[in-house]
């Protein structure tokens, strides 16, 4: 295990925090140019919402480790790169749903996809035991508006349309399978003309994700934080990624350690199968080592860290990145 989040998933609210503005107009998280991703309050607000916070967990030199919560008006932080090909990705941070690692999972994800000229969107998004209601598709919706949202302003930043993919990480791995595999579904009602776009992503990468919310090898403090800790099966079965695999389901491509002991990999297996099982095109990468939470940070003598580099290979075979 790389970091040490593994005994506070889905306790950010323990955590010692610094303030920041909620104001509709905010700056994001970690500065620079931001989208919001609803014209108005998001679906679902409760009377009071959710004071924006960030607990610093960094312990080691020459990394941030920022995780956030309180997300009250969800927003895509944009990344642009110097030399864009095109290609758009949305990055989901994981946390649990109970907060956004949103350095490790997103800014440093960011950075080297900017450097093989992909434009980046950072999802910040709602946590859905913040007082929304119908709290387990707040996520869901908070993703599809982005991925709608991004293509209604893909010419602006010399985006393809047609190539615009998802990357997720833990639990935000789950919410990018959820993308995947349930994007025509209506979560909320239109708010503009942005809603007439596909929420569906051009390919779904998922790395050390949670998949599944009803099967023994689940992630209880993900499971909980979405769906609240007193869900009936057929509640934890519509959240379970694996059960909804399809025949319009896009390419996916999975990396996990076998090593993990968080999120054991046998999430990644049951939607490897069930992609083969629908005879979707999907690449899975099992390392023998590399814990949880790692994101690029592993040094090149641990398996998982050749996780990067797989990805863009499978992207360039489906025509999304440039050869």
């Amino acid at each position: 295990m790389l970091v040490g989040r593994r005994s506070i998933l889905g306790a950010a609210a323990a955590l010692p925090l610094l303030n920041l503005a909620t104001a509709a107009n905010a700056a994001p998280v970690t500065g620079g140019e931001t989208l919001a991703l609803w014209p108005n309050d998001p679906p679902g607000a409760p009377s009071q919402l959710p004071k924006a916070k960030i607990a610093d967990q960094s312990k080691r030199a020459g990394f941030t480790d920022r995780w956030v919560s309180g997300i009250a008006r969800p927003s895509l932080m944009v990344r642009r790169a110097a030399a864009p090909n095109g290609t758009a990705v949305l990055l989901v941070p994981g946390g649990g749903y109970g907060f956004l690692a949103i350095d490790n999972e997103g800014e440093e994800q960011a950075r080297w996809l900017n450097a093989i000229g992909v434009t980046c969107f950072i999802l910040s998004c709602r946590l859905p035991g913040e007082g929304w209601s119908d709290r387990a598709r707040v996520p869901l919706q908070d993703a599809q508006r982005a991925m709608r949202v991004i293509r209604s302003r893909a010419s602006s930043y010399g985006v393809d349309a047609a190539r615009v993919a998802v990357l997720g990480f833990s639990a935000g791995g789950h919410l990018a399978g959820s993308l995947a595999t349930r994007f025509a579904e209506q979560s909320y009602a239109r708010v503009d003309a942005a809603d007439q776009l596909s929420a569906r992503p051009d390919m779904a990468g998922l790395v050390y994700p949670v998949v599944s919310m009803a099967a023994p090898f689940t992630h209880a403090g993900s499971r909980d934080n979405l769906l609240g800790t007193d869900a009936d099966q057929a509640s934890r079965r519509r959240a379970s990624v694996e059960l909804h695999v399809a025949e319009t389901t896009p390419p996916m491509f999975l990396a996990h350690a076998s090593d993990d002991d968080l999120v054991p990999i046998a999430n990644s297996l049951a939607l490897y199968r069930a992609m083969l099982d629908q005879h979707r095109a999907v690449e899975f990468h099992g390392f023998d080592q590399g814990g949880h939470g790692f994101g690029t940070r592993l040094p090149k003598t641990v398996p998982a860290s050749a996780w990067p580099t797989l990805f863009a290979a499978f992207a360039r075979r489906l025509d999304l990145l440039p050869g």
